[in-house]
């Protein structure tokens, strides 16, 4: 049987360059932090990220990064709705706003909403009267996550809905479908793959920040540390073990996640498609 030739030659060479490409600016230095682990004894490892002060970090961690992440995710979705399906002033204004905390210092998001939301901010001198406390508390954390991972869930989104015909909506109408029923039955399936691709990736990218939620946590131990700060804490103390056991639960854990969510994404598209 003759051999199959591409069209553009050169696959060997830029699989190769890939590969070479890939491991080192990503295997080689995530390879790096499970050596360096393996200087800690069992014993050692399990009494570092175990430690209660570090439990509490990865509860608050990975739980507001799940709260941020949900509430972009029915946000975003919004954003992106209004942004394609409606034309008004400023139109483009807001579009271009969404990608703002893509531009922006995380740096300066921090201290931007800590300044907004401290109780002699703007919004934060609103609610502080109300028993609402933002600023330096794991609410604060919340605010700053979804603020950094919205723009994700929105352009993620963005180009599905624009691809999506409103015909079919008319068509699901004429058929006797009400507005709910159109929504749950004909656009929520169409655009499911990319609302989920979008959430696990503002859902990743809350896990790891680190700028935007540094002044506005207020890190106070037990309370609103995140788990990167406990990893520069270790590090800045020269305990470099300590702070790698640390990232590598961090990251098997954000595997095993966006593992779970890019599996139910297969199995919802491979149903649909049996569906269809």
């Amino acid at each position: 049987m003759a051999k199959h030739k591409n069209i553009l030659p050169g696959f060997n060479l830029s699989l190769g360059y890939t590969i070479f490409y890939l491991s080192l600016i990503v295997l080689i230095p995530l390879s790096a932090a499970f050596i360096k682990t393996t200087e800690l004894s069992l014993h050692e490892f399990w009494a570092v990220v175990t430690a209660p002060r570090v439990l509490a970090s990865y509860k608050l961690t990975f739980g507001a990064s799940l709260i941020a992440a949900l509430i972009n995710g029915v946000f975003g979705l919004l954003t992106a709705w209004v942004l394609v399906r409606y034309q008004f002033t400023g139109k483009k204004i807001i579009d271009a706003l969404v990608d703002l905390p893509f531009a922006l210092p995380t740096a300066v998001a921090g201290i931007a909403l800590t300044a907004v939301y401290s109780s002699n901010g703007w919004i934060g001198a609103w609610l502080e009267p109300h028993g609402i406390k933002v600023a330096f508390t794991p609410l604060g954390v919340v605010i700053a996550l979804t603020f950094i991972g919205l723009p994700f869930v929105v352009r993620t989104v963005q180009p599905v809905l624009e691809d999506l015909e409103a015909e079919t909506e008319e068509a699901a109408a004429s058929l006797g479908a009400n507005r709910w029923q159109t929504f749950y039955k004909i656009i929520l399936p169409a655009i499911w793959p990319a609302l989920l691709t979008g959430f696990a990736l503002s859902f990743a990218r809350a896990i790891g920040e680190y700028g935007s939620v540094i002044f506005i946590a207020g890190n106070m131990p037990m309370v609103s540390e995140i788990t990167p700060l406990i990893i520069i804490t270790k590090l800045e103390q020269y305990d470099y073990a300590g702070a790698t056991a640390v990232a590598v639960v961090m990251l098997v854990i954000s595997f095993l996640l966006l593992f779970a969510i890019n599996g139910l994404q297969w199995w919802f598209s491979r149903r649909t498609n049996a569906v269809s």
